[in-house]
């Protein structure tokens, strides 16, 4: 019996953002591994396959790396073709390297099928990561080291003209917020994105001295989110109106 791993990136959530090739992969499954942040929907392009939940989301894991790792080997010797079905990108802050490595140690056949990361919402509400004359180059970093404290690439970006989009950040924001402020840069924009490419969505969008007010206004704010901060923002109407009336009141 021929085995087989294959990583499917789902996107963001919105099933329409999967590719046609990761549809391909799901419905020639055996066995489907899926995550938290993974559409229902997506499921259904296999009704024979056996499916099992191996989310991870924050302080709450139905299974461990360790065990997932396992349960790939053990499937795809049992029963063949396993696609490991993750939220996003599956070389994005999702482990992906790790299971094919310990696949490919076991003389699994591997395939990657990347997905839309987190990381490209804010395109869906024009917000620009990189603009000509403002911002070259965009980071993309998480919050959160492996101490659990903000991680030591985000303080070393918090100078950068690069425009920064973080990860797992939500309940960081204040101490986030706070790297900015003592760098003197509390006139950044910067937008919270929540859910960003599902129908609940929610968009919050100020500077880095208000943002944590607003963010404590709005209510039922739950759900994975990314937070985008820098001048390239500026270009998005929500500031070009923001700025006009600073100017009427200058």
């Amino acid at each position: 019996m021929r085995t087989k791993l294959t990583l499917v990136g789902a996107g963001p959530g919105d099933p329409d953002l999967i590719t046609l090739k990761g549809i391909k992969a799901i419905e020639s499954a055996n066995v489907i591994l899926y995550d938290a942040l993974v559409s229902p929907e997506l499921l259904d392009y296999n009704s024979g396959a056996l499916k099992i939940y191996v989310g991870k989301r924050a302080g709450r894991h139905s299974k461990n790396q360790s065990e997932i790792n396992e349960m790939i080997i053990h499937y795809a010797f049992k029963y063949g073709h396993v696609v490991r079905l993750k939220g996003g990108d599956p070389f994005v802050f999702a482990h992906g390297k790790e299971e094919i490595d310990h696949a490919e140690s076991f003389g699994i056949e591997t395939a990657v099928i990347p997905g839309i990361s987190s990381f490209q919402l804010p395109g869906l509400y024009s917000f620009p990561l990189t603009h000509r004359g403002i911002s070259q180059s965009f980071t993309v970093v998480t919050a959160t080291g492996s101490n659990g404290e903000i991680s030591d690439d985000l303080k070393e970006f918090v100078n950068s003209r690069s425009t920064l989009v973080i990860l797992m950040g939500m309940r960081k924001l204040s101490g986030i917020a706070q790297l900015f402020r003592k760098a003197g840069r509390k006139d950044l924009p910067v937008a919270v994105i929540v859910n960003g490419s599902l129908p609940n969505a929610r968009v919050i969008s100020g500077f880095i001295d208000d943002i944590e007010e607003k963010i404590n206004a709005a209510p039922d704010l739950n759900g994975p989110g990314i937070i985008v901060a820098g001048e390239s923002l500026s270009t998005h109407s929500d500031y070009l109106n923001v700025y006009k009336s600073w100017l009427k009141t200058a």
